[in-house]
């Protein structure tokens, strides 16, 4: 096993693409927007990246097959133009990692002539909420002014000690690379898997990049969630003495 080993499945001809990550990472929101749009737009795996970086493990499927880990990015066709969305179950185990297999993101991005790169994300903000704002970062003011104007925060001295991992390297790398690059990351409370969040951060990338997806089975993950998010504050509440929402209404 080589360090990295980039296996070419497709080479379609992309219209003005742009890079979208979305790995594992706070509330699973990357992952979640990321998976999301492989899922319910039309979509093509192009490229597998393998590399010793990953935890030393297979996934196993339903069936019961199992395939060494990786990390794939698929092209995803849009009205106007295409998306390669990288995605995967695993970032790498190791800093020296973080930045080889970034490296080769950002290679394959610039085979395919990508201009510009969106990071998914979340930030954790330690409790739960109803309302979600996405907070940003970015490699140029004029890259600034766009996603201000499609309701992204930028936040002074946020997110809190800086954007760690693919996410950050991205935008680090990528403007050392000549890439435009930003991170688009969903507040969640850093708790549980975070679909409410994600929808969040695919609302303000479907008008920056002018498209639109369908929320359905995001909402139904949401609906379970909120159901978890429930269970936990009355657990809460228990512990701490509070009456719980049920013992309320018989408050007279």
């Amino acid at each position: 096993m080589d360090e990295l080993d980039i296996e070419a499945v497709a080479d379609p001809d992309l219209r003005d693409p742009v890079l979208v990550e979305g790995l594992p990472g706070v509330g699973h929101v990357g992952k979640l927007a990321a998976d999301h749009l492989v899922e319910e737009k039309d979509s093509e795996l192009v490229r597998r990246i393998y590399s010793e970086h990953l935890p030393p493990q297979v996934s196993v499927s339903d069936d019961g097959t199992a395939e060494l880990v990786c990390s794939e990015i698929h092209a995803v066709e849009l009205d106007d133009r295409d998306l390669l969305v990288l995605v995967g179950d695993h970032q790498a185990s190791d800093n020296a990692g973080h930045y080889r297999l970034t490296e080769a993101f950002l290679d394959v991005a610039e085979a395919f002539e990508v201009e510009t790169v969106y990071a998914l994300g979340g930030v954790p903000t330690g409790e739960l909420m109803d309302e979600y704002a996405v907070v940003g970062a970015a490699t140029d003011a004029d890259l600034i002014e766009e996603l201000e104007d499609v309701g992204v925060e930028f936040r002074e001295d946020q997110p809190a000690g800086g954007i760690v991992g693919t996410s950050g390297l991205l935008l680090g790398l990528g403007e050392r690379r000549g890439f435009r690059a930003t991170c688009l990351m969903g507040e969640t409370s850093g708790y549980l898997v975070d679909p409410k969040s994600a929808r969040a951060v695919l609302e303000v990338l479907e008008d920056a990049l002018g498209f639109e997806v369908n929320f359905d089975s995001l909402e139904e993950r949401a609906d379970e969630m909120e159901d978890v998010a429930n269970k936990i504050q009355e657990m809460e509440n228990q512990q701490s003495g509070m009456p719980s929402d049920e013992n309320l209404r018989y408050i007279g």
